[in-house]
């Protein structure tokens, strides 16, 4: 594919002109009691609370994301677009465990989104050029942070934990079409091949 420029600029931010601000998101039962509070939600300045509220109790990965990452090199795959692994420490070859702190900042959000749907298309050659992934990637960025486009809710349930943060997990049934043999697969990693296209 070939992606042309809509909404940004080669070189430039695509967040750049957008504002973020913090926000604290609570659910309250009608008694009155707290059944989720979480201070200082990072969330674009002009998103209405209803949005903020979503984002932070439905599809920021509470249960946790490892502290430090280091990228995972892959053949003729560009640095930017690298995935990310738990960092292993120094004096263990066991990597971290997951932090207990999980995703505050939209941004974290739209990154693994995008980055995984650029990924996957630029790995099974879907560009026509690096260019066109980042552009791609960029575009992507600037309409999920500005509420232009959005995907169904297992995606930003799932989408990305793999790649963004090398979260992974036993499988659980799924099946996926393996873009290289075009063969029906029996995934044995919960995350690697989701199954974010469906709601059950």
């Amino acid at each position: 594919m070939k992606i042309k420029r809509f909404f940004t600029e080669r070189l430039k931010n695509p967040y750049d002109g957008l504002q973020f601000t913090g926000r604290t998101s609570r659910l309250v039962n009608p008694d009155g009691t707290v059944v989720f509070e979480a201070d200082n939600v990072v969330v674009p300045e002009n998103w209405s609370q209803v949005a903020t509220d979503i984002m932070a109790q439905k599809y920021f990965r509470k249960a946790g994301i490892p502290e430090e990452m280091e990228p995972v090199a892959e053949p003729d795959i560009p640095e930017w677009l690298q995935r990310h692994a738990p960092k292993v420490r120094e004096t263990s070859d066991a990597p971290q465990e997951e932090s207990p702190i999980g995703e505050t900042d939209s941004r974290q959000v739209f990154h693994r989104l995008a980055g995984t749907w650029t990924y996957w298309g630029y790995r099974y050659n879907s560009f026509e050029t690096e260019t066109d992934a980042r552009a791609f990637y960029d575009e992507m960025i600037f309409m999920l942070s500005r509420q232009m486009a959005a995907p169904n809710s297992p995606q930003w349930f799932n989408t990305g934990l793999h790649w963004a943060y090398g979260i992974d997990g036993p499988s659980q049934g799924h099946y996926y079409v393996d873009p290289t043999t075009g063969k029906l697969t029996r995934s044995n990693s919960a995350y690697e091949h989701p199954q974010p296209h469906a709601c059950f």
